[in-house]
C-alpha cells in the first residue's frame, strides 16, 4: 500500500455564515420570479380563472348609452309667414329638437280661452285615478257643455273626454269640485303647475277659461305646456279621438262628445290637441301635426281664423322645411 493511500483526505471547508446565506437567497430569488412567471403567463390557470368569475365583464346593457341627436329642421327656403296669418300670437315648435321654427308676439300675455283646460286635464291626472268617481254638484250652464246634471255620477275618465273632446265647462268644473278644497285649491294647484315647468308669464283664476283680467298665458308658455302635455299618454290618445259616447257609472246616461277641432281627419297628421274661444280671446287652436316621423307643435291665440291660420302655417312648415341629422360622423 502506498503513502499516498495511507494519508487521510482533507477536510472540505463550509462556506462562512453569510456566503451561506447569499448562495440561499439567490435560489430564493430564483424560485419567486419563477413561481411569479407562472402564476400570470398567458393562458388559463386556476388563479386567472377564479379572478376572472370573481370579476365578471359588465354586459353590454349596463354600457352607458349616449342617445343619438334628434334632426334638426332648416328652413331650405327662406320662406316665412307674411299677413295671410291673422292671429296676433303665434308658435310653431318642433318637439323633438325643441327648435321654434316660428313665433309671433311669442310673450304677449293673452286669453288663453280653453286651452286652459290642457292644464286642467294635467292636475286632474296627477291627483285623480281614471276609475274615481266623481258627483256632479257644480253645474256650469254657460258655453259648451257636455249636459251633466245634479247628482249625476261620472268617473274622471269620462269627465276628461268631455273636458278634452268637447271642450265642457260642466265637465272641467266638476273635476276641479272634486278636489280637496274644492275648486280654489284646484286652481292654485294648476298655478302650481305653472310654476314647476316655468311658465312664467302664465297664471289662472278658473279651470274652465272663462275670461278674466288675471287669467293668462302667452303663445310660448302655452306651446311649452302642450309639448308637456302631451309627454302624458292619456291626454294625447284622448285629444286625437274624433268623436266618443261616455256614460255615467250606472250606464244610464250617455252623452255623445264630438271634437270640437274641426282639422282632426281633414288635415293629415293632425292629432289634436284644443281648441278655445271666448269674446275676449277670439279664436285659439293648439294643434299637434305628426308627420313623416316629426312631431311639430302650432299654437295660435287671438286669431279671426284658427283654423285657416294653422292649416297655412301647417303647409308652410312641411313645403319648406328639411330635418337634418348632424354629429353622426357621417
Amino acid at each position: 500500500m502506498s503513502a499516498q493511500k495511507l494519508l487521510p483526505k482533507p477536510k472540505q471547508k463550509k462556506p462562512s455564515g453569510s456566503r451561506w446565506y447569499m448562495h440561499s437567497w439567490s435560489k430564493m430569488l430564483l424560485l419567486t420570479v419563477l413561481a411569479v412567471f407562472f402564476l400570470f403567463y398567458p393562458g388559463q390557470n386556476v388563479y386567472t380563472v377564479a379572478l376572472r368569475e370573481e370579476t365578471p365583464e359588465p354586459p353590454r346593457s349596463a354600457l352607458p348609452h349616449v342617445p343619438a341627436p334628434a334632426p334638426y329642421p332648416e328652413n331650405r327656403t327662406g320662406v316665412y309667414p307674411g299677413p295671410e296669418i291673422s292671429a296676433e300670437g303665434v308658435v310653431v315648435l318642433d318637439v323633438a329638437s325643441g327648435v321654434y321654427l316660428y313665433k309671433r308676439n311669442a310673450e304677449e300675455r293673452l286669453a288663453p280661452a280653453s286651452t286652459t283646460k290642457i292644464m286642467t286635464a294635467l292636475v286632474a291626472l296627477e291627483h285623480y285615478n281614471l276609475d274615481d268617481v266623481v258627483t256632479v254638484n257644480n253645474i256650469a250652464n254657460d258655453g259648451q257643455v257636455m249636459g251633466l246634471f245634479p247628482g249625476e255620477r261620472m268617473t274622471v275618465e269620462n269627465l276628461l273626454y268631455g273636458a278634452l273632446i268637447y271642450s265642457g265647462n260642466d265637465a272641467a268644473r266638476a273635476l276641479a269640485d272634486h278636489f280637496p278644497g274644492g275648486e280654489p285649491a284646484f286652481v292654485t294647484a294648476m298655478n302650481l303647475k305653472a310654476k314647476e315647468l316655468h311658465l312664467t308669464d302664465t297664471h289662472f283664476t278658473n279651470p274652465v277659461g272663462y275670461d278674466n283680467p288675471e287669467h293668462k298665458t302667452t303663445p310660448l308658455d302655452l306651446a311649452r305646456l302642450s309639448a308637456y302635455a302631451l309627454t302624458n299618454k292619456t291626454i294625447t290618445t284622448m285629444v286625437a279621438i274624433p268623436e266618443i259616447t261616455v256614460p255615467d257609472v250606472t250606464h244610464t246616461y250617455y252623452h255623445a262628445l264630438k271634437n270640437v277641432n274641426e282639422l282632426l281627419g281633414k288635415i293629415p297628421g293632425v292629432a289634436g290637441i284644443k281648441t278655445g274661444w271666448t269674446e275676449e280671446a277670439g279664436e285659439n287652436l293648439v294643434t299637434l301635426v305628426d308627420r313623416g316621423g316629426h312631431q311639430v307643435i302650432f299654437v295660435v291665440l287671438h286669431s279671426q281664423d284658427r283654423f285657416g291660420d294653422t292649416t297655412k302655417l301647417i303647409d308652410w312648415v312641411f313645403g319648406n322645411y328639411a330635418w337634418q341629422i348632424y354629429g353622426t360622423g357621417e
